[in-house]
């Protein structure tokens, strides 16, 4: 493993629901074609590691979404994600949306 991190910046991509989420990472986090699509196969593979190539190079995975759709509110399934990161080798930072300039 290298002493690097991941960045996947998905700030500007509508995200409304998992799916949505497992379609926008499956690329930059090198997920396999037989990757589960649920919480269970995300957490192992940014905890136990051994399922993605690109993740597995790197020590730390860090997620930046928009804090809207998926992200915003009360959304169970976006909370559900978010706690599956666990804040040191596995980061979500939800952004507040920017508003556009005049």
């Amino acid at each position: 493993m290298e002493d690097t991190e991941l960045v996947v910046d998905l700030r500007g991509r509508r995200i409304e629901t998992l799916d949505d989420f497992w379609d926008a990472v499956a690329e930059p986090c090198g997920l396999p074609d037989w990757f589960g699509r649920n919480l269970d196969a995300w957490a192992d593979t940014i905890h136990t590691r051994g399922i993605s190539e690109v993740i597995d190079r790197h020590a730390l995975l860090s997620v930046h979404v928009d804090r809207q759709g998926l992200f915003g509110g009360d959304r169970q399934d976006g909370q559900a994600l978010a706690r599956a990161f666990d804040g040191e080798q596995n980061v979500l930072t939800a952004h507040p949306r920017e508003a556009p300039s005049p």
